[in-house]
């Protein structure tokens, strides 16, 4: 675990990345990390300036040593024969409160764009619209603070929960987006909530969002593909879609900003959707452990890391200003390349969703797992 308190300075290189416009996330959350004083050091060292959270943090946090039986002792009363869901919520939303008030001073000194924590309504309603917005309004209430995020997938289903959501006045971290359709369909939805918001006479210039765009996994797929056609040409493409694929969805982010649409909601007070670059941990060992945090460098984006990646960015990260902006030709091409080669990105970007879903209900059910054997425990 990274330093937990303010003895060690700033990072220069994390210090860096965020002169250049990129908010540092981390992509954890833990009751030792609040405890310890873990979390506000990475604030004050590493420049951290918000975080994120999913089903499978929360399970591996809860699984690990005893930081969460007193407060489980203390819930075996109120759900004893009740859902279970209602402790994970109990606990989960705890640790994300406290997370709210360790960086409320960075929400306000950055008039509400940093300082946020994210917490991800239950996954298995992905596929409800309705079941998601009025998850997200209760979590919204139980939270009770101004920078939370509540995040939801960015399934077709999810894209009417995201406008409901938005227009009520809540903020949003829209997460799994790995295909440009699907991001500008969420990006949509975003603005039409907006709209919605502002015809309602509600004000929005608190109500703030992300879309968290998926990286590495991304390249991890389609790096299988291209080691099973074993040519040169699919060689020279390895490590390379992922983040051509998110230097795209950069652009995609400009040209919204440059609209009528998104320009006549500015001037209502509205805040934009930055991209958040998510799955930046490296997971091909062959490539610079820093890879999707480097090469992702431009004004205005968040990238949330895994504490091995911000570790190592402030340790040897080499920023050189923005690598987006300049290579968008680049990527273009790249995916053409990819395209002639016969591997359909649409098709591997659809079969990631449904992957990182399938994934997050299992951590969802590994979550309910633990709280009950520790409910149990507790109460022995």
């Amino acid at each position: 675990m990274a330093p937990e308190n303010s003895t060690l300075q700033q990072s220069e290189r994390t210090a860096r990345l965020t002169a250049e416009g990129v908010a540092i996330w981390l992509d954890d959350l833990s009751r030792d990390r609040i405890t310890s004083g873990n979390l506000a050091g990475l604030v004050e060292t590493r420049g951290v300036v918000g975080v994120t959270t999913n089903p499978t943090i929360f399970a591996g946090a809860l699984a690990q040593g005893s930081s969460y039986d007193e407060q489980l002792r203390g819930l075996e009363a109120p759900v004893a024969g009740a859902d279970p869901d209602d402790a994970v919520w109990a606990v989960t939303t705890h640790d994300v409160r406290e997370a709210c008030d360790i960086l409320r001073p960075v929400y306000d000194a950055t008039g509400g764009v940093d300082g946020r924590v994210s917490i991800e309504v239950d996954p298995r309603l992905a596929r409800d619209a309705e079941g998601t917005a009025t998850l997200a309004e209760r979590l919204w209430t139980l939270v009770d603070r101004p920078n939370l995020y509540i995040k939801i997938p960015a399934t077709v289903e999810g894209l009417d929960a995201i406008t409901r959501t938005v227009a009520a006045g809540i903020s949003v971290n829209v997460t799994l987006i790995f295909s440009l359709e699907r991001y500008s369909a969420v990006i949509d939805a975003y603005l039409t909530g907006l709209e919605q918001a502002v015809a309602a006479g509600l004000d929005v210039s608190r109500v703030g969002s992300v879309a968290s765009f998926f990286v590495s996994r991304v390249d991890a797929a389609v790096d299988a593909a291209l080691d099973e056609m074993g040519t040169d040409e699919a060689a020279g493409l390895r490590g390379k879609v992922a983040i051509a694929n998110a230097r795209l969805a950069y652009g995609v982010h400009l040209d919204t900003l440059a609209g009528d649409r998104w320009k006549a909601l500015a001037e209502a007070g509205a805040t934009p959707q930055r991209p958040l670059w998510a799955s930046t941990g490296v997971k091909d060992p062959q490539y610079p452990d820093t890879l999707y945090v480097t090469e992702l460098v431009a004004p205005g984006v968040v990238n949330t890391m895994p504490e091995a990646t911000l570790e190592a960015v402030a340790d040897h990260g080499t920023i050189t200003g923005d690598t987006i902006t300049p290579a968008l030709d680049e990527a273009r091409a790249t995916l053409e390349t990819l395209d002639s080669l016969g591997i359909s990105l649409g098709e591997v970007t659809e079969r990631l969703e449904e992957e990182g879903l399938e994934k997050f209900v299992t951590s969802w059910t590994e979550l309910l797992a633990t709280v009950t054997d520790g409910l149990s425990r507790t109460r022995a």
